[in-house]
């Protein structure tokens, strides 16, 4: 109760303390403007940069306080160091009343500390890819300790047994050595996202053709927002759908052919994670095409070009770029799906490349590894660390190598207009 009193008050303090700067710096340069003086900014302007200079200092001392208690485990007394921003504060309104004067740049002062915000803002995801990075990798060295490398990236077989045991100085009780092989989980996640995409990509993609170029205003109205339902459905309802109906149709219809198919297969959940993708590729790929300006359109039709030959030939050359960032954050979006497969694929590993048969990913073993009473220590606990590096890695990957192709078909597009 009094760190909240205490927190409320700082918040006080200091709002009275920006209304403060504000007001005195405006009156400041009202009465310089109003003696004939020329000023580089507007009065408004002063006043908010001295508004900034009194909270930012301070805001700013009290998160670097705040983090170097949290993460460092400082001891520093939150009175205390609240006490210390409101003096920041007090001095920041000081220096920021003084600096209204006629030959200070108020405007571009504050242009600076926006755009300081926004590079810091930017700055946030990149250091929290690096502090993901860095704490999976931590945890999957001691994995590597224990298992080797080689035989993690090309084992076929992944049985970790009882490696808990070992783990709590049982090692005597293991009957059997555990085997950590990836290579079926990779597999079988690869497989379900390849399915996935086959059905995402052309459905998606023909939606928004359609949408963009064919649908009335009153059809796209009506279906762009229905077709983007989708997208918020939950996951479990996805895996009830998936487990519950789209197996035993699977199941009847392999039948129907003289094939055996299980009811835990991977493509059940391959497909409805393609149904589940579709407005992610449907969206983003009608927005890119609606982006092409109407004057390429209009070009292609004068020269004689039937309108299906300007979608061909004018439309998708342009928006390929964006179609592709569409597909990658789909394909992301499907390699890390946990609930789907877990429901109508099964967890079994299993290295085949039939998909009529159960088989799992990566994701669905690493919640599998962090669940439960296992212990920390043990060789499949952390082996959930050193799948997440993995799959970290083909991600990045597949960025990359998705970047390499908007470029290339960018310069293509680019010389073929020019």
């Amino acid at each position: 109760m009094l760190s909240n009193l205490t927190l409320l008050t700082f918040c006080a303090v200091l709002a009275v303390l920006g209304l403060i700067a504000f007001v005195v710096a405006r009156a400041k340069a009202l009465r310089t403007r109003q003696a004939g003086v020329a000023m580089y900014a507007q009065p408004d302007q002063y006043a908010w940069f001295s508004v900034l200079a009194t909270a930012g200092p301070a805001i700013l001392v009290g998160a670097v306080g705040a983090f170097v208690m949290l993460l460092l485990g400082a001891e520093i007394p939150t009175p205390y160091l609240l006490a210390a921003s409101l003096v920041i504060a007090a001095i920041g309104l000081f220096v920021g009343v003084m600096q209204v004067r006629p030959d200070f740049h108020a405007r571009q002062a504050i242009e600076r500390v926006i755009r300081l915000a926004l590079a810091c803002a930017a700055l946030v995801s990149i250091v929290t890819t690096f502090g993901i990075l860095l704490s999976i990798i931590s945890e999957a060295i001691r994995f590597f300790q224990m298992q080797s490398l080689w035989d993690f990236l090309t084992g076929t077989t992944w049985a970790p047994g009882d490696s808990f045991l070992a783990a709590a100085g049982r090692g005597g009780e293991v009957e059997s050595v555990a085997q950590f092989g990836s290579v079926p989980l990779f597999v079988g996640t690869f497989i379900i996202s390849l399915i996935a995409m086959l059905v995402a990509i052309p459905v998606g993609l023909l939606a928004a053709i359609y949408m963009a170029e064919f649908a009335p205003p009153r059809i796209r109205t009506l279906a762009k927002p229905v077709l983007e339902v989708l997208a918020g459905i939950p996951t479990v309802v996805y895996g009830f759908f998936a487990a519950i109906t789209v197996a035993p149709i699977i199941v009847d219809f392999a039948g129907f052919f003289g094939l055996d198919a299980s009811y835990n297969n991977a493509l059940a959940p391959g497909v409805v994670m393609g149904i589940m993708i579709i407005p992610f590729i449907s969206s983003l790929s009608d927005d890119v095409i609606n982006a092409v300006p109407d004057s390429m359109r209009e070009g292609s039709l004068a020269l004689g070009m039937t309108k299906s030959e300007t979608i061909k030939s004018v439309v998708l050359p342009a928006s390929l770029p964006g179609i592709i960032s569409a597909s990658l954050l789909a394909v992301s979006r499907a390699l890390g799906e946990t609930m789907i497969v877990v429901m109508a694929a099964g967890m079994r590993p299993n290295l085949t490349a039939n998909p009529l048969e159960d088989m799992t990913t990566v994701t669905v073993r690493i919640v599998a590894a962090l669940t439960g009473d296992q212990e920390f220590e043990s060789a499949e606990t952390l082996s959930a660390f050193a799948l997440g590096l993995v799959l970290f890695v083909v991600t990045l990957a597949l960025n990359m190598v998705s970047v390499l192709m908007i470029r290339r078909f960018r310069e293509k597009y680019r010389t073929n207009t020019l």
